[in-house]
């Protein structure tokens, strides 16, 4: 049997793909990711000796390292294909070492898009392991190690164990924490509208006041409110004293990079940063498209931080836009989206393989999930190549005795790029009736209202990693980890989209900040990223790096150890005894929150869940409480408290209400921006409320 070419990828699905492309002289394996790895058990780094790595085979790939060895025993050649980012280069180093390889042979094949002319032609130019991209990642390595293994002993020994901390993810919680704060310390303070509606002709519009006197005016209190409303006579009418005209361009955003894609997933499809980066690495090693086309990749490499496109890319979408909505659709010159400051570049933005592959064509082959993000990017990928929406905005001044109301109007000339990819605001035309200066309208209805001002928002996922990429915090394949672990450690959970610290991950931050303030400052960390790519460019050796952060490092673990006293998360009486030995229940706190658990602990194990009541009978059985409860997925649903004897479960909360059309209960759905009573028969619905 002739011997073949073998080619080592990280992934089974990314292998299969890659081997329909090469064809019968090629095998195609999977190393299922990294092989070789710091132990867990131990730090696995000599500190003395140039912070020497002490790698270890991974506990469990020893089939795989076997089977590895057996086939380049067989192969005429062998090729490292691991993904084309610092993560894969680092791979593809490790299983040179595992393989016995030259390093420095030209035996790296990397490929931004998994289609059969891209990895025809990576194979055309193979190259040597570049060096400066592992020991750019072997610094991050390093440094995380360090960082982490010093810190969470202290962490097990002065607060609980199962606690960790790290750099990324000890300033996501940092951000969740201070943002709380700011919300506890923030004061409301009030200020008033005054909205009035004008008809002119059969046409009613409305308007906003602006100003007195000529002179702009804040409304603080209902004193200055009532002060505008004496001088407007309700039995006069406005003048139109000055009406401007312009047309408003917009231009389409940027392709995705990942913090982009992950943001507007979770913005528009409710995807977590994990899910969103999963779905994507499904489309990028490929999907069976049938007997016609096989398996092919269908975007380019989804961790990314750039923005540009082949000139390839741009000719398809052009010719595709110009087919298929007309030449006036088709942007000649794309507006070039100014990259990031500490953007590598190394890479395209996310898009399709090929424009030509519509969702619509893919929908009854992709699953509901892969079908929507793929939507999504192939969408915003080809509004970026499209014309700006161009709109026709009106702006109206009406005066009389001084006060002056403003009404904007703003109507859609040409759709250009939203045409395939709008948001909220695209949605909204306000459309004024023809006002001349000169001509009068008359006042229908004025309205005060008196508003406070609203603390800032909590985070969501996709927020949290706006401000973590606009903070130059991390790199776009860290954010769905870190996150992860934050809520894994229980230092914050989900409520709703936002995020909440807890009382654990108070007491974490609060440790961190003290004794290791660089740890949580984010120019620091900032500048560590930046020193991470110098190693890369050859501009930095990397141990000089490590040293220069790990020995300042190293003296406040020590002064930590010292001075942090052991804090005792006490228990709290819960107020009733255990059903099984009757001491008194605690609640105590858990990696997962706070629990019920028995005083004499371990010698009684008797635990329950904390539920919190609604103040509904449960409307199946009518004997036990409807209680709020969490999914796997930390989704709340209600139950009965009486479960498994009585199975009755809801997503939507139920009411003590019955629906006026057939006697169910009601229950109040969660709708965007708002919620809503319904009947969950259908036959009834109340009024949204916002």
């Amino acid at each position: 049997m002739p011997k073949k070419n073998l080619v080592i990828v990280e992934s089974p699905a990314k292998a299969k793909t890659i081997e329909k492309y090469l064809g019968r002289n090629y095998k195609v394996i999977a190393s299922l990711g990294h092989i070789r790895d710091l132990p867990k058990s131990q730090m696995g780094i000599d500190v003395d000796n140039n912070y020497e790595p002490k790698y270890i085979s991974i506990r469990g790939k020893g089939d795989t390292i076997k089977k590895l060895k057996q086939a380049a025993s067989k192969a005429t050649n062998i090729y490292l294909a691991a993904d084309p980012d610092r993560e894969g280069e680092a791979i593809a180093f490790h299983l040179a070492h595992i393989l016995k390889l030259d390093p420095t042979e030209k035996n790296r094949v990397v490929f931004n898009e998994i289609t059969k002319d891209a990895v025809k032609n990576a194979f055309k130019e193979p190259r040597a392991i570049n060096m400066d991209l592992v020991n750019s990642q072997q610094a991050r390595r390093i440094l995380d190690r360090l960082v982490g293994y010093s810190i969470s002993p202290i962490l097990w020994r002065k607060v609980k164990k199962g606690l960790s901390a790290g750099r990324v993810q000890s300033i996501a919680l940092k951000l969740v924490i201070d943002r709380e704060k700011q919300i506890q310390e923030f004061n409301p303070e009030e200020y008033w509208k005054i909205e009035a509606t004008f008809t002119k002709g059969k046409s009613n519009f409305d308007a906003s006041f602006q100003a007195l006197d000529s002179k702009k005016k804040e409304l603080s209190n209902e004193q200055s409110v009532q002060e505008i409303l004496k001088k407007v006579n309700k039995e006069q009418l406005f003048d139109i004293q000055e009406v401007v005209k312009k047309e408003r361009k917009r231009n389409p955003q940027a392709p995705f990079t990942t913090s982009a894609l992950q943001q507007e997933a979770n913005k528009r499809l409710n995807f977590k940063t994990r899910k969103t980066m999963m779905i994507a690495q499904q489309l990028y090693e490929g999907i069976h498209l049938g007997k016609k086309e096989g398996t092919v990749g269908l975007i380019t490499y989804m961790r990314t931080d750039s923005t540009r496109i082949s000139a390839l890319a741009k000719q398809e979408a052009g010719t595709f836009i110009h087919d298929e909505f007309g030449e006036e659709y088709a942007s000649h010159n794309p507006k070039k989206a100014k990259q990031q400051e500490n953007s590598q570049d190394a890479h395209e933005a996310i898009r399709p393989t090929s424009v030509m592959r519509t969702p619509e064509s893919l929908k009854e082959i992709l699953s509901r999930d892969q079908f929507r993000l793929y939507q999504l990017i192939w969408s915003r990928f080809l509004a970026s190549q499209m014309t700006p929406a161009v709109f026709d905005t009106v702006r109206a001044d009406l005066t009389q005795n001084g006060v002056t109301f403003r009404a904007n109007g703003s109507q859609m000339k040409f759709e250009g790029f939203t045409k395939v990819y709008k948001t909220d605001t695209d949605k909204k035309n306000t459309k004024l009736p023809v006002l001349k200066e000169g001509q009068q309208v008359e006042l229908s209805a004025i309205n005060p209202s008196q508003h406070f001002t609203q603390p800032p928002a909590r985070y969501s996922e996709a927020t949290l990693v706006k401000v973590l990429e606009e903070n130059g915090v991390g790199r776009p394949s860290t954010y769905a980890p870190t996150i992860d672990t934050i809520q894994k450690r229980y230092y914050v959970k989900l409520n709703g989209r936002a995020f909440e610290p807890t009382e654990l991950g108070e007491i974490v931050d609060d440790l961190i900040e003290t004794f290791f303030p660089d740890i949580v400052n984010i120019d620091f960390t900032a500048q560590l990223e930046s020193d991470l790519d110098e190693i890369a460019e050859q501009k930095e050796q990397w141990t000089g790096v490590i040293d220069r952060y790990y020995r300042p490092f190293e003296k406040e673990l020590i002064n930590a150890d010292e001075k942090i006293e052991k804090i005792q998360i006490k228990d709290e009486p819960a107020g009733f005894n255990c059903e099984i030995c009757g001491a008194p229940m605690v609640i105590k706190m858990g990696r997962y929150g706070k629990f019920y658990a028995c005083l004499r602990f371990p010698d009684c194990r008797n635990t329950q869940a904390i539920v919190k009541e609604i103040g509904v009978p449960c409307p199946t059985c009518g004997k036990g409480q409807v209680i709020e409860r969490k999914s796997k997925r930390n989704r709340i649903f209600y139950g009965c408290s009486r479960y498994p004897e009585c199975e009755f479960v809801s997503w939507d909360k139920p009411l003590t209400r019955l629906c006026p059309v057939d006697q169910h209960f009601l229950v109040e759905k969660k709708i965007k921006g708002g919620t809503q009573v319904v009947c969950p028969n259908g036959d009834y619905e109340e009024e949204a409320q916002k």
